[in-house]
């Protein structure tokens, strides 16, 4: 389904984000209060304009109730990123998600008006820390707090048995929710699955049992 986002913040974080939306198809309207930046992501986003999203009478010209996610992308001036995302919430925005750093920035944001925060630093830092401290993890995806999902090479001792005989999800409480071969994931798991050396699969499940099972 093709959404209508509104973002505001053109730096580095934000042209990432519209380039990601417009790759997945979706309708982007950025804002920024610099030109340069505004041009630099013209041939990616759908509508582009320059001001100043701390400005109310901006704000109202924008036509917030109309769009389905507002992102408030700023990231070099947190009292900018505070009044945009007051300012978009009090304009009727339907969900406004909003860039922190720190856990005092997103307690601010959260009660002026966020729906929700993401941290861009700190989650890459934990990918990061996660994914190069050990060899056979690919990849890793925080779901919350507590879940999370692997991509994982296959233990030397699991290769050649199946799901059903590895039962994992019994001993470990890890679903394994994909296999991986020769670089396309196939999803229909079974417990004939077998495992092959040369391949990785997907793992689901609460990120201490993870840790327990994998050695992570």
């Amino acid at each position: 389904m093709v959404r209508s986002v509104l973002l505001i913040g053109l730096g580095r974080f934000g042209k990432h984000i519209a380039r990601q939306l417009d790759q997945l198809g979706h309708q982007v309207m950025a804002v920024d209060q610099v030109e340069e930046r505004v041009e630099e992501v013209l041939s990616f986003v759908t509508n582009a304009q320059i001001g100043n999203s701390t400005n109310a009478d901006f704000i109202g010209t924008l036509g917030i109730a109309d769009f389905d996610v507002c992102i408030v992308a700023i990231g070099n001036d947190f009292q900018s990123s505070l009044e945009t995302t007051a300012l978009l919430k009090d304009a009727g925005a339907r969900l406004v998600v909003a860039r922190a750093s720190r856990d005092v920035q997103a307690r601010f944001l959260l009660h002026n008006g966020a729906d929700e925060v993401v941290y861009p630093e700190k989650q890459l830092a934990r990918w990061t820390a996660i994914r190069y401290s050990a060899d056979h993890i690919l990849d890793y995806i925080e779901l919350d707090g507590d879940h999370a999902m692997f991509e994982v090479q296959i233990p030397k001792d699991w290769v050649g048995r199946t799901v059903g005989q590895l039962d994992i999800r019994k001993r470990y409480n890890v679903n394994i929710m994909g296999v991986k071969r020769e670089g396309r994931l196939e999803l229909s798991v079974t417990t004939e699955t077998v495992l092959g050396e040369s391949e990785t699969m997907l793992v689901l499940g609460l990120y201490k049992d993870l840790q327990k099972c994998f050695h992570i």
